[in-house]
């Protein structure tokens, strides 16, 4: 299979969407729901939507894999927000009729700071050396993940530095229909983004571990094709979440030959999400930790170590995986 695309900024709908003045089932206080029209985008026929690879959008947070201080690094997801008076101008400017013109960012002087490591995302528009924000009003970017980080515990704990590996949730090569839980080494995954998903990352849709044992793991994006989509008319991909197996999923990324990535949710065709059985508890799990090749004593309460006592043991699903100390 081919590298498909990274996630550097927000998706794009593949059809043209709507605002409907309804409370939105998918943000709490949010006053309107983003609904999709049955009419496919622009940027979804220019980037040859019919031709593209469908995968599986997972439900987790963005991260990204890259170099730093000489070896390969988890990254987490920091975009660089407006400053309290920047924001109050910006949100001023959507608000008023005066939308045919464009919006001025001071980019020096608008937004709030970030750490010195950070770095803006790719593919991102730059004026004069400057990462510019996007139509949200948001710089999208990274910063490195350290080892014992308070703030991206989680991150930190998919990761082992001194091995240079990764904690990876894939199909297994050999079985499409079996998942694999596996030690991947970080220099397979250079510039790829990936998705942390578990325990207590977005209300953990996929109920992965518990509080007392919790469980994270990182699915590179793309990793689910989906083998049997209908055709894009909003009516089929409605019935087809709605009534298929393979559609109990959060939604759908479509991988196009240009690099471009376009996306639709559940809650653009007005569906709920999460969902009690999701179609990734539907396949069972194989853990493949052997770390005996490691030359390296991994910490007793590191995932990885926890997963080597279980090596090889076979799961009806992921949400039955308990990891004990």
């Amino acid at each position: 299979m081919r590298r498909l695309g990274s996630v550097q900024r927000k998706m794009p709908c593949v059809f043209v969407t709507e605002v409907k003045e309804e409370p939105s089932t998918k943000r709490e206080h949010q006053p309107f729901k983003v609904l999709a029209t049955e009419t496919l985008s622009h940027k979804a026929l220019d980037a040859d939507i019919h031709n593209a690879i469908p995968t599986e959008k997972v439900d987790g947070t963005c991260c990204y894999v890259t170099n730093y201080k000489g070896q390969p690094y988890l990254w987490a997801r920091l975009d660089r927000k407006p400053n309290k008076l920047a924001e109050k101008r910006f949100k001023n400017f959507l608000h008023s009729k005066q939308n045919s013109k464009e919006f001025f960012w001071n980019v020096e002087e608008d937004f709030k700071p970030v750490p010195e490591c950070w770095i803006p995302a790719k593919e991102i528009e730059q004026i004069n050396g400057n990462p510019m924000p996007d139509e949200n009003g948001h710089i999208p970017g990274w910063v490195p993940v350290e080892k014992n980080s308070k703030q991206h515990c989680w991150h930190s704990s998919v990761v082992d530095y001194e091995s240079e590996i990764a904690l990876v949730l894939r199909h297994h090569p050999d079985d499409p229909g079996l998942l694999e839980i596996s030690a991947v080494p970080l220099s397979d995954l250079l510039e790829q983004t990936l998705e942390l998903i578990g325990t207590n990352i977005n209300g953990n849709p996929y109920g992965l571990g518990s509080k007392k044992h919790p469980l994270h793991l990182l699915i590179p994006h793309g990793a689910f094709q989906i083998r049997n989509l209908p055709t894009l008319k909003h009516s089929d991909l409605l019935s087809w979440f709605d009534g298929c197996r393979e559609g109990k999923i959060e939604g759908i990324v479509w991988h196009c030959s240009d690099g471009c990535l376009i996306k639709v949710h559940r809650h653009h065709l007005g569906l709920c999400w999460p969902i009690p059985d999701t179609y990734m508890n539907s396949k069972p799990v194989i853990i493949n930790m052997n770390l005996n090749k490691y030359e390296y004593a991994f910490d007793a309460k590191c995932l990885f170590n926890h997963f080597s006592k279980i090596d090889n043991q076979k799961f009806g699903r992921l949400k039955d995986i308990i990891l004990t100390v």
